[in-house]
């Protein structure tokens, strides 16, 4: 069981996730923020493995504008040493890696702009594990999509896009329950026509479910996990205080979380903590974790 946060570390003043304005687009600039940005993502790496946070989902913007047709510029060559790098830092201390693109990648969508743009920013979340050299345990995570008024033809829409895709891409791919339209159920019988694994969304099925025993819904989804896919991984948050419905909390809910690992057992789960303070709240998950018997933290060799 590993613990991680997404995207933006706020302790050490380094992003990896600088971009700039589309009108102000030329190799030069790319060149400049892409090395700043792969740059950030190791000193970020290096503080979570001496923090013992070993899961971590980076950012879609490390590579600005690479699925947009403005971008020609072949980053994937120029910069390959520096992502060997990167990817031999992870696989050295056995990190995880995730990565999640934003709302607007919509496989089922009706519209094929909306598909073919889609289609293009996953083979760049894909190209980016690629170019890191990392096995397909390291995941790109989507959900489902919309459901145009009739969710069983959005499904089976789904289920055809997604075998017309890339065999790079589809090994990388998991889906996620969301917050509205897709449950666990709903996100089951996908997998059952693809072979895509499940990730769980815990805060997701709280707002969007029936309420199933959570140690029910970890044994069906960890069987969406083939062995090369690695343990199953899991999203969690909860619903921050004072804040408006279906918004993430700014700092962990200590007492949630402890019953949330209670009740996850006997599933070994890699955790991802989808919360406001980053790797503060990560850090105060992974003493909860350490009292798990689930918890060994890998040797480096």
């Amino acid at each position: 069981m590993k613990i991680g946060y997404s995207c933006i570390n706020r302790s050490i003043g380094c992003k990896s996730s600088r971009t700039f304005r589309i009108k102000n687009y030329s190799d030069e600039r790319l060149k400049e923020i892409v090395e700043n940005n792969l740059g950030c993502l190791l000193k970020i790496l290096r503080f979570n493995v001496h923090k013992e946070l070993l899961f971590f989902r980076i950012t879609s913007d490390l590579v600005p504008f690479a699925s947009h047709p403005i971008c020609k510029f072949p980053w994937q060559g120029y910069f390959g040493d520096h992502f060997r790098e990167i990817g031999d830092f992870i696989k050295k201390n056995k990190i995880r890696i995730s990565m999640h693109p934003d709302q607007f990648i919509v496989l089922n969508s009706k519209k094929k702009e909306v598909l073919e743009n889609s289609v293009r920013e996953l083979k760049y979340h894909s190209d980016v594990m690629e170019a890191m050299k990392l096995n397909k345990s390291h995941k790109v995570q989507i959900h489902v999509g919309g459901v145009y008024g009739d969710k069983k033809k959005s499904i089976r829409r789904f289920i055809e896009r997604y075998h017309d895709l890339d065999e790079m891409i589809k090994k990388r791919l998991v889906i996620e329950n969301d917050d509205r339209s897709y449950t666990v159920s709903d996100c089951l019988l996908v997998s059952k026509a693809t072979g895509i694994p499940v990730l769980f969304d815990y805060f997701h099925d709280q707002l969007n479910s029936k309420k199933e025993d959570l140690s029910e819904i970890l044994g069906l989804i960890s069987n969406t996990w083939k062995r090369n896919d690695g343990i199953p991984m899991v999203d969690y948050s909860s619903q921050g205080p004072k804040r408006r419905p279906k918004s993430h909390a700014e700092k962990i809910d200590i007492g949630d979380f402890e019953n949330f690992i209670s009740r996850s057992r006997p599933y070994d789960i890699d955790i991802m903590l989808e919360i406001k303070d980053k790797e503060k709240s990560a850090m105060k998950a992974l003493k909860v974790a350490k009292k798990d018997k689930r918890f060994i933290l890998p040797q480096v060799i």
